[in-house]
């Protein structure tokens, strides 16, 4: 196995274990985890990424993200409080206006484009 296969791999089982977190911690965004660990294991490991797409569990986040670029409501609301939170922290550590400002206009862009994908349950 070559180096570049390792790193891939390496990466991919992090995002999984973020991921598997994410199951049981309710601030931890699971589909993210998951999607980048698929992402990493194609170019690492194909077994890997086969297992990943056919998981009871997984697999069907995996497959509406691939099929119809939906995210889950839980997923989405997460990601929105996780922001809100972070933009808050920000804020109260008094770091510089215009760091607020260009952290503000990512985290709108980024909400907008999670709450324009179809929702699945």
């Amino acid at each position: 196995m070559r180096l570049t296969q390792i790193v891939w791999c390496a990466l991919a089982y992090l995002c999984i274990g973020l991921g598997v977190a994410g199951i049981v911690l309710p601030l931890l965004p699971t589909t993210p985890f998951l999607l980048l660990a698929l992402w990493a294991a194609t170019k690492g490991s194909p077994r890997l990424a086969q297992w990943l797409y056919h998981h009871p569990r997984f697999g069907p986040y995996l497959h509406a993200w691939r099929e119809q670029r939906a995210i889950p409501r839980r997923a989405k609301g997460a990601a929105i409080v996780l922001m809100a939170m972070s933009f808050g922290m920000l804020w109260w550590t008094g770091v510089g206006a215009m760091l607020l400002v260009a952290m503000a206009l990512f985290f709108c862009a980024v909400s907008s484009f999670i709450l324009t994908r179809p929702d699945t349950c």
